[in-house]
């Protein structure tokens, strides 16, 4: 009895290093591509840097959710550096400075660090200075800031900053500040003006105001493009298999919870190059029915077949469709998820396209 037995078990440990391997392999030729495709150079630190990465054209900032703000100065950066044959560059801040001084808030955070890299980079910046915001920076007198990081540690050409940016202790910068220390110091300076359009500021307060309302148009407006949530799927209860509705599990972490509830997604690979979205529909919540522990977003893609445990997975939040609620049954619960999965195609096939043209 004990040798018969024994066959199917190194069978099933067989097949499952394959699949391991398969995965440690897909895993590394995805990185291996990002390695090849990352043309932007990334510093994380202003010290002994290399005479190629000074005397760059800088926009400076958090740059959190690469809002049409945001990118308003990073283009105000490049066009400078052009005109002045000079490498453009941004330099922002790990952790996001709210995270340090005001750590009980919930989750704000907009865009997690690897998508900021990700999105600065296809905007063509050259050049990414990310300094650790801990005491020995945010304690630094703003002119000591000015002198220490922008002069001696990265030579800047020329700074671009919005007109609300403050910084050194105690918030003691502004744009006048700098104006007039870059006059003495040998650095121009440019003051961005807040704009805005129909969905309001190009802000990243406004943008949160609007997510935790549910109002994803009005976040498409001030970003340019659907708002998205990024994550690795994570292996669930599977009640959305046995219920004819598998989903692509993804914890929220630390990026801000929008207004929970079901939403008309589409749904990507984060890898590079183009991978194709798919359409599809998800809850975003603790799903009152089953009273998680966290809140989750739980995808599922139509006409999509795969394994997307462990991948990576990139889902834009297109339109709500309902709050969320409990129901009294299995039956009730899966009735309400045919009828959001066909809510969801029609609002995905009326949906407006609010992106950037050209991008």
């Amino acid at each position: 009895m004990a040798g018969p037995a024994e066959k199917p078990k190194r069978k099933t440990v067989g097949l499952h290093a394959a699949k391991d391997r398969r995965r440690l392999q897909e895993a590394w030729t995805r990185h291996l591509a990002l390695a090849i495709l990352m043309r932007m150079r990334l510093y994380r630190h202003a010290r002994s840097l290399p005479p190629e990465a000074r005397g760059a054209v800088l926009a400076i900032g958090n740059f959190d959710g690469v809002h049409r703000g945001h990118r308003a100065a990073i283009a105000a950066a490049r066009r400078e550096a052009a005109a002045r044959g000079r490498a453009s560059g941004v330099l922002t801040f790990e952790p996001h400075p709210r995270q340090v001084f005001e750590p009980q808030l919930p989750p704000f955070r907009l865009t997690p660090f690897r998508a900021k890299v990700r999105m600065l980079q296809d905007l063509g910046v050259d050049l990414l200075y990310v300094l650790a915001f801990r005491k020995a920076l945010y304690s630094l007198p703003a002119e000591a800031f000015v002198e220490r990081i922008l002069v001696e540690g990265l030579g800047v050409g020329h700074v671009v900053v919005g007109d609300n940016f403050y910084f050194g202790a105690g918030r003691g910068g502004d744009p006048v500040l700098l104006q007039r220390s870059g006059a003495a110091l040998g650095f121009g300076t440019t003051v961005i003006e807040r704009t805005g359009g129909a969905g309001g500021a190009y802000s990243s307060t406004a943008l949160r105001r609007r997510l935790r309302e549910g109002d994803m148009a009005g976040a498409c407006c001030i970003l340019g493009r659907p708002w998205e949530i990024r994550g690795r799927v994570l292996h669930g209860a599977r009640r959305g298999r046995a219920l004819g509705m598998p989903t692509a599990n993804i914890d929220l972490g630390t990026a801000l919870r929008p207004a929970y509830g079901v939403y008309a997604v589409r749904a990507t690979l984060d890898d590079p190059g183009r991978p194709p979205w798919h359409a599809g529909v998800a809850n975003l919540g603790i799903s009152p029915m089953f009273a998680y522990d966290r809140p989750l977003l739980e995808a599922h893609l139509f006409d999509f077949s795969g394994d997307l445990y462990g991948r990576r997975l990139r889902v834009q939040l297109v339109e709500r469709l309902r709050p969320e609620r409990s129901f009294d049954g299995l039956p009730a619960l899966m009735a309400q998820m045919q009828a959001d999965g066909a809510a969801a195609r029609h609002a995905l096939a009326a949906a407006t396209d609010c992106r950037d043209r050209g991008r």
